[in-house]
């Protein structure tokens, strides 16, 4: 199949359906894991933190530090793309609710993101196909409606919660679901 440049979602889609469970906007969204790079309380990581936004988004923010450089004083861009597969990763698993992995993730590098700089990012859901979700974001340097500095498409494929037992770590995925009983989670 070919794909007519710069038509996102590349497929027809239908659009995005709310979980019933699925957080009211303004509800802050916790840490869905400690030990993850994006949101959780990892040494060096992006502490990200996220809230529900209006019009099934996810309004995401982090501070990029000296541990997130590459070049001197900017941000690392693979560092950026991580925080979009995690902003854009939220929006999936807090709204829609289902367990899913990124299949791709594209990043559009617009302006230089400073050390000591605040990206905000906003996540939407753009749509379905069957398994696929595309959702999309934008981040904007140092205000909600700061210039653009990265943009970023992506698609997360639906996977079953087995997914994670076969493949990830069985003593990490102890962790999460005690978690889960102390805080009462619901998947």
């Amino acid at each position: 199949m070919s794909r007519v440049p710069g038509s996102w979602p590349p497929v027809e889609i239908e659009p995005p359906v709310l979980h019933p469970n699925a957080p009211a906007p303004g509800t802050d969204l916790g840490v869905h894991f400690a030990e993850c790079f994006g949101c959780g309380e990892v040494e060096g990581g992006l502490h990200l933190r996220s809230s529900v936004g209006d019009d099934q988004t996810v309004q995401s923010k982090f501070t990029v530090t000296r541990a997130h450089q590459g070049a001197p004083g900017l941000a690392h861009g693979g560092l950026l793309a991580c925080a979009f597969d995690e902003a854009l990763g939220s929006a999936v698993g807090n709204l829609l609710r289902r367990p899913a992995v990124t299949g791709r993730l594209e990043t559009d590098f617009r302006r230089p993101v400073p050390v000591g700089s605040t990206l905000y990012i906003e996540a939407r859901l753009d749509g379905t196909a069957g398994r696929k979700i595309y959702v999309s974001a934008d981040g904007r340097l140092d205000a909600p409606d700061g210039p653009v500095a990265v943009s970023a498409r992506g698609l997360f494929v639906q996977v079953g919660i087995e997914h994670f037992s076969t493949h990830g770590d069985p003593q990490a995925l102890e962790k999460l679901a005690e978690a889960q009983r102390k805080n009462q989670i619901n998947p």
